[in-house]
């Protein structure tokens, strides 16, 4: 092994690398471990502490990347390795632009809109969980609930959360939770969770159909997908994210001491709130003994109080007489007067009408020397084309009728 790593050291060191960035993880020594993959393949890598601590940035999965290093072999394993000396970005890798696609696709068409997502229920009924059988999350879901609320059921909807056929198995599982849901069951809250991994690891959870699933979910969805630093495009379009499975449980399941804690305050206020009613009743009480009295007072009091009415009662009568009378008398000497005038009023109107209507007398018209003729059935006559040569008709006068014919 050793002398096929000074080959590789003599015939291509140093090497500049270029790739994307996958399962970067850190370990505690401070030593760094990475693979840099391209369409072609990938070769593992390490950044030494020395090295690392020299990195002006935070490498994540799927960055684009360039590395200067020397390429060696790993010697218990006999792997090819590269060495990095100095790491820095050379823009977002393949895959890391393609999340950002579809990050923006799928928040044009608004299911990452904060408008939709709704409040998990203050109590749940029951949780439904959807992750792998085999999955470490699913554990640390359980022991969560377990600890925190044992008095609900849990309901597991398995499903792959890696590899080509995750995708369907999710958007089926958190299809069929909602189905029982819909259907009264007890579940009516949702945890999507799965433990960390690469971006690739997580892809899953980033498939189109897998955020419409989260999105079409009647019941709210908590995703716990990875660690604090990991998104997906589930953690935007879910109704909450938590950073971890465990967080995702302790979300949606307030713990027993929490729960008791709030009724123990609920207990305090309502003693109070009843205890300050009591002591408000017995201070109305008192007030009211105190107006009460003796009852020979009271039957005082009252009977001084009616003869106070009782005087007001027939001074008010008295006094309302006197005014009747008053406007009696006014009404009466006004009276006469406005007869007159209206009796003169009405003369004049009289006298104006009969004179328009003397006016209006055919008679006047005809005494003017203007005649008023009819035809034989006594239909007035008021244009040529109504007579014929030969017709015979009627002329009024002022004194009497004649009998015309008419020549052309």
């Amino acid at each position: 092994m050793r002398a096929v790593a000074d080959t590789l050291a003599a015939r291509f060191n140093p090497v500049t690398v270029r790739g994307e960035l996958s399962g970067f993880s850190r370990a505690a020594s401070g030593h760094c471990y990475f693979s840099l993959k391209d369409d072609s393949g990938q070769v593992r890598c390490a950044l030494f502490r020395r090295a690392a601590d020299q990195l002006s940035f935070s490498p994540q999965d799927g960055q684009l990347v360039q590395a200067l290093g020397k390429l060696d072999v790993y010697g218990p394993r006999g792997d090819l390795q590269l060495i990095v000396d100095r790491l820095k970005p050379a823009g977002q890798g393949a895959l890391f632009e393609q999340f950002l696609r579809l990050k923006a696709q799928l928040e044009a068409e608004g299911l990452f809109d904060p408008a939709r997502k709704r409040p998990l229920p203050a109590q749940a009924r029951g949780i439904a969980v959807v992750t792998s059988l085999g999955a470490a999350a699913l554990r640390d879901v359980v022991t969560a609930l377990r600890r925190r609320v044992p008095h609900l059921p849990v309901v597991i909807y398995p499903a792959l959360v890696q590899g080509q056929l995750a995708p369907a198995q999710i958007d089926a599982a958190i299809t069929a939770a909602g189905h029982h849901f819909s259907a009264g069951g007890p579940c009516d809250v949702l945890l999507l969770v799965r433990g960390g991994g690469s971006l690739e690891d997580l892809w899953s959870f980033n498939d189109p159909a897998v955020v419409r699933a989260v999105v079409r979910s009647p019941m709210p969805v908590v995703c716990g997908v990875g660690h604090e630093t990991d998104f997906t495009l589930a953690d935007f379009a879910a109704d909450l994210r938590a950073p971890t499975p465990t967080a995702a449980a302790e979300l949606c399941a307030p713990s027993r001491e929490q729960r008791l804690g709030e009724l123990a305050h609920l207990q305090s206020s309502l003693s109070d709130a009843v205890h300050a009613e009591l002591d408000l009743g017995a201070q109305r009480l008192d007030r009211i003994a105190q107006r009460l009295g003796r009852p020979s007072t009271r039957l005082h009091d009252s009977r001084y109080a009616l003869a106070r009415l009782q005087h007001r009662l027939q001074s008010g009568l008295q006094l309302a007489a006197q005014a009747q009378r008053n406007r009696v008398q006014s009404l009466a000497l006004a009276l006469t007067p406005a007869l007159q005038r209206s009796m003169r009023q009405q003369e004049d109107r009289w006298q104006r009408q009969a004179t328009a209507l003397a006016l209006l007398d055919p008679q006047l018209v005809l005494e003017r020397g203007y005649a008023y003729l009819t035809d034989a059935d006594g239909d007035a006559i008021t244009r040529t084309a109504q007579t014929r040569p030969g017709q015979s008709i009627r002329a009024r006068l002022s004194d009497g009728q004649l009998g015309l014919t008419v020549d052309r």
